[in-house]
């Protein structure tokens, strides 16, 4: 290939990749310009005022319908079976997010002390019994032990040896 015609497939292949790296710029700035907390400085000043709009009594008795339809349906479910969340992790679901809804519909953000408040009453009420038994920690069986110390120790003393071994033999062939 002659230089003249390498600098003309030089050039088309610099403007081709100037133009990705300007499509790609661009497309970065689109897709994150709505994504940064830092845009809108007003977040302090509309919690505050969300949490002024928030009516308490409105929130209890919204919280008390959710806390209504979790009991109804908890009592489908046997006691015994109230500390295995995989029995009830759909309502359990359901009562978290009725919660939220009817927390912003009495005008009060979510989470908040006295929703917090409600849903640990709520807790007491079904999951008072589910403290875990104390977990005994045993220590692993010493062949087991001596075999996890054992063997990076090893390998770590092979990879030095090639290593050393490697660079000796490179010398030789100098």
């Amino acid at each position: 290939m002659s230089a003249e015609l390498w600098k003309i497939v030089m050039d088309e292949n610099a403007l081709l990749v100037s133009k990705l790296f300007l499509v790609g710029i661009l497309t970065t700035t689109v897709m994150t310009s709505g994504l940064s907390a830092t845009e809108d400085t007003n977040t302090g000043e509309r919690v505050r005022a969300q949490a002024d709009l928030c009516n308490d009594t409105a929130l209890l008795d919204e919280l008390e319908k959710c806390a209504g339809q979790f009991r109804a349906d908890m009592a489908v479910i046997h006691p015994r079976d109230w500390c295995n969340i995989t029995h009830f992790i759909r309502e359990y679901n359901y009562f978290s997010a009725c919660t939220e809804i009817r927390a912003v519909r009495a005008g009060c953000y979510w989470p908040n002390p006295q929703v917090e408040r409600y849903i640990v009453g709520v807790h007491g009420q079904f999951f008072s019994n589910c403290s875990l038994e104390s977990v005994v920690l045993v220590d692993p069986p010493d062949d087991t032990v001596t075999v996890l110390i054992a063997v990076p120790v090893l390998l770590t003393l092979a990879m030095i040896s090639l290593v050393v071994w490697r660079s000796k033999r490179s010398d030789m062939l100098a």
